[in-house]
């Protein structure tokens, strides 16, 4: 068998596992951002975010090490070196349009604002096309469904628009809100040019995000340095939030799961199909947002036919999308991504290859375990154990039950597609 054949048939045989990993991204992005209501008790989206962001460089610490070690992080990331800065940079696209979620959920609501920056799919299927040869020779039938995928998302997009200006009590906050929200959905959908950089140049999403959480907390803890008046006027802020902090802290941990799975989804079947399936969260947003925080109360009939056929809509362009599987003369397409990228950087193609076919000649080595991986394991849970100590109560009504489900709802995800992820790849 060809190198080149025996790239296409395990790269087609990823497809399944491709799109597993985005609909787990879905559940667990879409639960993560829950946490983010807390922004109506009156705290600052800076201050929720920079929360968020804590979480998440805990996150982005603990579960690599927890799943390979640091001695594999650190050979993947110094044998690829110049990736580093590409990752540092995809944390500060992702910290400046988080932070802008943050203002569109207080401005519009979270079953709004959800799939309103999820237009960050078309922003990303236009990247993977022009940089990535992603679509190029799919054949009249992946277009199609591609383009018929766009144009619903972007119809959705447009009816939850009108929605929100039709039927908001503060026309002027609901525009702001929404200006937020698409422009969080341009910002996220660059962030993807970096995540498929990486992969086709066979980087470890592991050890990606390990990089990638400095470039987000550095810059959310700038921008909210600045929106606060200072580094100390900050470290105020952060005390007088302490009795909320765990949950944006913890929905920031929680978001790293669901940007892992998205990442393994980016890598095995594109950011073109991989991100847009991912962000189906926008119906777990819609589930957290009506059903636990009761957003839909006070909206009359025809405004939540318009939201529930928006969000429908957007679904569907999404899953339509991520169904068209590539075939043979767009994987050639890919393969020559991939190539450009080891001739630049001078990368081992055979190595790359089997990177990308995830069969990672490193993935099954055992990496001899430290003593500092037990103390970072240790710090986390400390961190954890220390921010729910000082929780109380905050005074947003919700209802436990349908938390409870949702919660079920999440983790079963997580225990389907990791098993799925280590008996195929080893997490490579």
């Amino acid at each position: 068998m060809s190198g080149n054949s025996h790239y296409q048939q395990s790269t087609l045989s990823l497809h399944k596992l491709g799109v597993f990993c985005g609909l787990a991204a879905a559940v667990w992005l879409g639960s993560a951002e829950a946490p983010t209501k807390l922004v109506n008790a009156g705290f600052s989206p800076f201050i929720i975010s920079m929360g968020m962001v804590m979480g998440a460089f805990v996150a982005r610490w603990t579960v690599p090490t927890l799943l390979k070690g640091t001695g594999f992080l650190f050979q993947d990331l110094v044998e690829k070196p110049h990736l580093i800065v590409w990752a540092l940079l995809a944390g500060m696209l992702w910290a400046v349009g988080n932070t802008l979620t943050i203002f569109a959920v207080r401005n519009v609501g979270l079953a709004i604002a959800f799939p309103l920056w999820n237009t960050n799919s078309l922003v990303g299927l236009f990247w993977g096309w022009l940089l990535f040869k992603e679509l190029r020779g799919s054949g009249f039938k992946g277009w199609s469904k591609v383009l018929g995928g766009a144009c619903a998302i972007v119809g959705g997009a447009a009816i939850l628009a009108v929605a929100t200006a039709q039927h908001s009590d503060t026309p002027g906050k609901a525009a702001v809100g929404i200006i937020a929200a698409l422009g969080a959905g341009v910002l996220l959908g660059t962030m993807y040019i970096p995540y498929r950089k990486a992969y086709i140049s066979g980087m470890n999403p592991l050890s990606f995000v390990t990089i990638f959480t400095f470039g987000e907390l550095g810059t959310v803890f700038l921008l909210t340095a600045i929106n606060t008046g200072g580094v100390g006027p900050l470290f105020h802020e952060l005390q007088r939030a302490r009795p909320m902090l765990f949950w944006p802290f913890l929905g920031g941990f929680c978001w790293v799961i669901g940007d892992l799975f998205q990442q393994y989804a980016a890598k095995y079947i594109g950011i073109g199909r991989g991100i847009p399936l991912s962000n189906t969260n926008q119906l777990w947003g819609l589930a957290w947002g009506a059903l636990v925080f009761g957003e839909m109360a006070g909206l009359n009939p025809s405004a939540k036919l318009l939201i529930f056929a928006g969000s429908s809509i957007m679904i569907l362009g999404a899953l339509a999308i991520s169904m068209a599987d590539p075939g043979d003369s767009e994987l050639v397409n890919w393969k020559s991504a991939m190539n450009r990228e080891c001739d630049r950087y001078g990368l081992d193609t055979q190595a790359v290859t089997a990177v990308v076919a995830g069969d990672d000649p490193h993935a099954g080595k055992a990496h001899k375990r430290t003593w500092w991986e037990i103390l970072i394991m240790c710090s986390a849970v400390g961190v954890f154990v220390w921010l729910a100590l000082g929780t109380r109560a905050q005074q947003i009504s919700i209802s436990l039950p349908w938390t409870l489900v949702l919660v079920a709802g999440t983790l079963i995800p997580l225990f389907v597609c990791g098993t799925l992820l280590w008996r195929r790849t080893r997490f490579s």
